[in-house]
């Protein structure tokens, strides 16, 4: 063994890519790599022995991390409240999940019209061993039956059934290939649009993780005879979402190519040809922008897009006159909050009299009271405090009640109910237990970057200034336009309960600011996303919050990206990383799992341009010999079909190889992926990582 850690034979080869030589040496720790031989065999093998020396190493390396039963009780205390999600409306029954304390999962319920509360669909009751989970549900617009996705193993390739919801009992399915789908019922509870993919052998074998299509099923006729609505001869890397009215009149099909900002949209009028064939038309397409529509009973068209405002307005039209030059303005871009979701609701003067907007600005959530007509401010509504909103949701036929979740970065999330009319307010579920939740301070504070732009970022900590360096957690994410506004987080409660700082930072690549946000930060933008986070970690030095030796960096899946980047571009700045279920290798990251759908956020390495800005940054190729680079721990999970594992796999390998610096170790984890895992499992991956920082950065525990 070289440096002590396991052996790892390095090959002499590399691919060409537009005449540069991409050198890599652990192709082989690849699970369906094409090897440089045809010895596969031998490659299974020292991958299996090398798996399994860093499984010893990991044990015996944590041997050390003396705090991880002090976390573990923390973690535990922090979740043992539980939370209730919100109400889902059909009928005249209520759907809502709640974990309760010491659950593994939370159980989705129902209450019935008698006001009677049964759990529904228990994911432990289904599988005792907790590796099946509930990945999403439908219930019908009449609430009779509901269509409901599960998979197992943490693989979140989706099966689709339907249960009577009076009786608990499937009456339709499984059907299979229906990861991330949506589903849209139709009135009288027999009949709903769904999304699936193509059957094995109708496409390439490389290709059967794409090619969706949406179909519409009818109870008690076998998936396969289902007829395709919509999807063939587009984009193999289409996503689709689907929505029906109420009424059972309108359709509407949201088509995007994989994760890009942008979509296709279009609308058919069931009443005019039969569900299984209707008549999609154009709403807008080749645009580069989001759009939804929302059609009411009055026949007016809600259009939400951030065509030409990136933070979101709203529009008005009619359903028989869809597209944008039909529009209407009513809501004009607010320049200093992003419009992110909004509802209809009855006032005085009858349903849909109002819009109830969900703003942020600087990710702090607020409500707000508008005339659907004209688009005049109405009022601010009072939310619980300056943190997360989500929602609102509310029935299906309307009323003035609306539900929104609010959460931050001490409060565990809570469900309020609001009444339009009423001007009124009140709790409506609660935590069903009580967490022991430490005092922190709290503060939201900005810095600004390498080209001279603003980052805001929050600081929990013991104190409401920094009264010493202490061992401290950056945290970031920075891509897909996914934003970190305040949540609660035990895991950051935990480590600052213990006497350390947790920073976010809401860096470039999301949502924070608006889509521009998110823009500045994908494709040739990405080192934006770095400089923001190498920033961050300059002001918290700066402003003696910490010190670099202090400073362990956290990242997953995209942000596993970013604490990779962050540790070879400035290893001088962070004393230990935390890299979970990363991509690492940015040449190949199109070759296995979801990455082709990627491309729209980090560009295609087969595009001579867009090579050149992923070469520049890709962790795994710009690790250098003799290096010293922080401790890292890196996360991986054997079932994880979004972010494959062979990224952590060869980064562990490249590193152990090169880096003079602190110890690289690698926790891989079975039967669990990229999602839902369940509490004890949770608890266990948080507990090893808070103690792994808690020794990298020498924290001292407080009580």
């Amino acid at each position: 063994m070289e440096k002590g850690y396991p052996e790892a034979p390095r090959l002499d080869f590399a691919d060409d890519y537009h005449g540069t030589a991409v050198p890599d040496p652990y192709r082989w720790l690849e699970e369906s790599g094409v090897y440089p031989d045809d010895q596969s065999d031998q490659w299974t093998h020292w991958r299996k022995q090398w798996d399994q020396a860093q499984h010893e190493l990991f044990d015996l390396s944590s041997r050390d991390w003396h705090t991880r039963d002090h976390f573990a009780e923390l973690l535990e205390g922090l979740l043992a409240g539980g939370y209730t999600g919100l109400p889902v409306w059909r009928g005249d029954r209520c759907f809502f999940t709640r974990r309760d304390p010491g659950a593994q999962f939370p159980v989705l319920h129902t209450i019935d019209p008698d006001g009677t509360e049964r759990p529904l669909f228990d994911p432990m009751v289904v599988d005792p061993t907790g590796l099946t989970t509930l990945d999403g549900y439908t219930p019908s617009w009449e609430g009779n039956r509901m269509a409901y996705l599960t998979s197992h193993g943490g693989t979140e390739e989706s099966v689709l059934r339907v249960m009577d919801v009076s009786t608990g009992e499937d009456i339709a399915g499984p059907i299979d290939r229906t990861r991330f789908c949506s589903i849209a019922w139709l009135p009288g509870e027999e009949s709903f649009f769904y999304v699936r993919r193509q059957p094995p052998g109708t496409v390439p074998s490389e290709e059967e993780q794409f090619h969706r299509r949406v179909r519409f099923h009818r109870i008690g006729r076998h998936a396969d005879e289902d007829e395709e609505i919509f999807g063939g001869g587009l984009s193999i890397y289409n996503y689709y979402s689907i929505n029906t009215t109420r009424d059972g009149r309108w359709l509407t099909v949201y088509a995007t190519q994989g994760t890009a900002p942008r979509n296709d949209v279009y609308l058919a009028d069931l009443n005019a040809a039969g569900p299984n064939q209707p008549d999609l038309i154009t709403v807008v397409e080749r645009r580069d922008s989001t759009t939804s529509i929302n059609i009411r009973r009055d026949g007016r068209m809600f259009v939400w897009t951030d065509h030409e405002a990136p933070r979101g307005q709203m529009l008005l039209a009619s359903p028989e006159q869809p597209q944008p030059e039909h529009w209407r303005s009513l809501i004009a871009e607010d320049t200093e909050a992003v419009l992110d979701s909004y509802r209809l609701s009855a006032g005085p003067d009858g349903p849909d009299q109002y819009l109830v907007l969900q703003r942020t600005r600087h990710t702090v959530g607020g409500l707000a009271l508008y005339d659907s007509t004209t688009g005049e401010l109405v009022r601010d509504i009072s939310v619980p405090g300056l943190g997360t909103v989500a929602g609102p949701t509310g029935r299906p036929e309307g009323g003035s009640e609306n539900w929104y979740i609010y959460t931050d970065h001490t409060t565990p999330p809570k469900v309020y109910r609001y009444d339009t009319i009423s001007d009124e307010s009140a709790l409506w579920a609660q935590p069903p237990g009580q967490a022991r939740i430490p005092h922190v301070e709290t503060q939201q504070v900005a810095y600004t970057s390498a080209d001279g732009t603003e980052v805001h970022m929050y600081v929990i900590s013991p104190t409401s200034t920094p009264s010493e360096p202490r061992p401290t957690i950056l945290y970031g994410y920075g891509g897909f336009g996914v934003p970190l506004p305040p949540a609660y987080s035990p895991l950051a409660l935990a480590w600052v309960a213990s006497g350390g700082v947790y920073a976010i930072a809401n860096i470039r690549g999301g949502s924070e600011e608006g889509e521009e946000w998110h823009r500045d930060g994908m494709l040739g933008n990405k080192q934006n996303v770095f400089d923001d986070f190498h920033a961050a970690a300059e002001f918290l030095a700066e402003e003696g919050w910490t010190t670099p030796d202090q400073l362990c960096i956290s990242g997953g899946s995209n942000g596993g990206l970013l604490v990779g980047a962050a540790l070879v571009q400035r290893p001088e700045l962070y004393g230990s990383v935390i890299c979970t279920a990363p991509l690492l290798d940015m040449i190949r990251y199109t070759t296995s799992q979801l990455g082709s759908t990627w491309t729209v956020e980090y560009g295609d390495p087969a595009d001579p341009e867009q090579f050149e800005w992923l070469w520049s940054y890709s962790p795994y190729h710009n690790v250098e010999d003799g290096e010293n680079y922080p401790a890292v721990l890196m996360v991986i999970f054997d079932n994880d079909t979004r972010t494959d594992p062979m990224h952590g796999r060869k980064m562990v390998a490249e590193l152990q190889h090169k880096t003079v610096g602190g110890c690289v170790v690698l926790r891989t984890e079975a039967d669990v992926g990229h999602g839902a895992r369940s509490l004890d499992r949770s608890v266990a991956e948080s507990a090893d990582s808070l103690a792994f920082a808690a020794h990298s950065t020498e924290l001292k525990i407080t009580d």
